[in-house]
């Protein structure tokens, strides 16, 4: 058996497997039943008297009718074998259309059942690699602030008592925020933070996003934006793959100051169907992914209402072409904030 399965077939063989094939057991009927009729009419012409039997005739009329009582039943013979092969070729082609039809629709089944095992690393890969990379990153913060704190902080007392103030001394305020001790965040690094870091390997960008997670408004933001990012990357909706229309300046300026209306729909300047279908259907059906968009809208609309004061006209440039700022310009179209 394996012997024969490894030996490919010589071209003899397949001639005369095709052969076989063209020759069936209707045909082999068609040819008997012809034999015996012409061995019949054989017989009758040549050893009965046929003038006798038909009451005689001659000429052309007796021709004719020789030939077709010797070859009309011959005909009609092939002509329903020919009908009963053709018949048969169809029920064949008919039996291999229907198990190609069962293996496709197999074959579509196993697809789509695999398609979320065979799509879902590609899918997340990308974001593993921030995930991980942000993981680091906080880790460090937090070691960092944790040791900063542990050696900043006085030993607990029990009960604390009030030092007697002198002339040369100055009363420091109490309960002054973490946050309000540093330095303000630089234009440079918002926007580099909003863009989030390229790959695991784009240390400015992680540094600035350092920076950026300090400020507890930008933290709040940046953890909004990945959220909804995030979740969109579940659809497979990505900012990267946008190309979206960037409005002027003066328009997200028109925007920071409250107005609202055609002369600031150009903020909605995603023009990918896909995206915008899927998103759509996304905020209908998901009620989670609803809330965390209605809150990354809320906390950018507040920013950029500060940013656009003292922001330049190509910080604002800038802003306007990062990953946050493309899922606003999405996110926004989809829920109407242009309109």
């Amino acid at each position: 058996m394996a012997d024969r399965q490894q030996t490919p077939p010589t071209p003899l063989g397949i001639y005369e497997k095709s052969r076989r094939e063209r020759v069936t057991s209707i045909e082999v009927v068609a040819v008997v039943l012809s034999v015996l009729w012409l061995i019949m009419a054989a017989v009758f012409f040549l050893f009965m008297d046929p003038e006798a039997v038909i009451g005689g005739a001659g000429g052309a009329a007796w021709f004719i009718l020789v030939m077709l009582a010797v070859f009309m039943p011959v005909a009609m013979i092939w002509v329903a074998a020919t009908a009963a092969r053709s018949s048969k070729v169809m029920r064949e082609e008919s039996q291999r259309l229907q198990v190609a039809i069962d293996a496709i629709r197999h074959a579509y089944i196993a697809q789509n059942q695999s398609r979320n095992a065979i799509n879902e690393p590609s899918v997340t890969k990308k974001l593993e690699e921030i995930a991980a990379a942000q993981r680091k990153t906080e880790s460090a913060l937090a070691t960092f602030s944790s040791t900063r704190h542990a050696l900043a902080a006085p030993p607990p007392q029990p009960q604390p008592q009030e030092a007697p103030q002198t002339d040369d001394q100055v009363a420091l305020p109490l309960g002054t925020p973490a946050e309000d001790m540093h330095p303000p965040l630089a234009s440079s690094d918002f926007i580099r933070a909003l863009n989030f870091p390229e790959t695991a390997e784009d240390k400015e960008g992680f540094a600035a996003l350092r920076r950026a997670l300090k400020d507890r408004p930008t933290a709040q933001l940046v953890q909004a934006a990945q959220d909804v990012l995030t979740l969109m990357s579940h659809d497979g909706i990505y900012m990267d793959d946008l190309r979206p229309d960037l409005a002027r300046p003066e328009i997200w300026r028109r925007f920071a100051a409250g107005e609202r209306g055609r002369s600031i729909a150009m903020l909605g300047g995603i023009r990918d169907r896909s995206s915008l279908a899927l998103t759509a259907a996304r905020m209908k059906s998901d009620p989670i992914f609803r809330d965390a968009v209605h809150h990354f809208l809320r906390l950018f609309d507040r920013m950029i209402s500060g940013f656009a004061e003292t922001a330049t006209d190509s910080e604002l440039t800038e802003l306007s072409n990062t990953r946050t700022s493309r899922a606003f310009m999405l996110l926004g179209r989809v829920t109407g904030t242009f309109d």
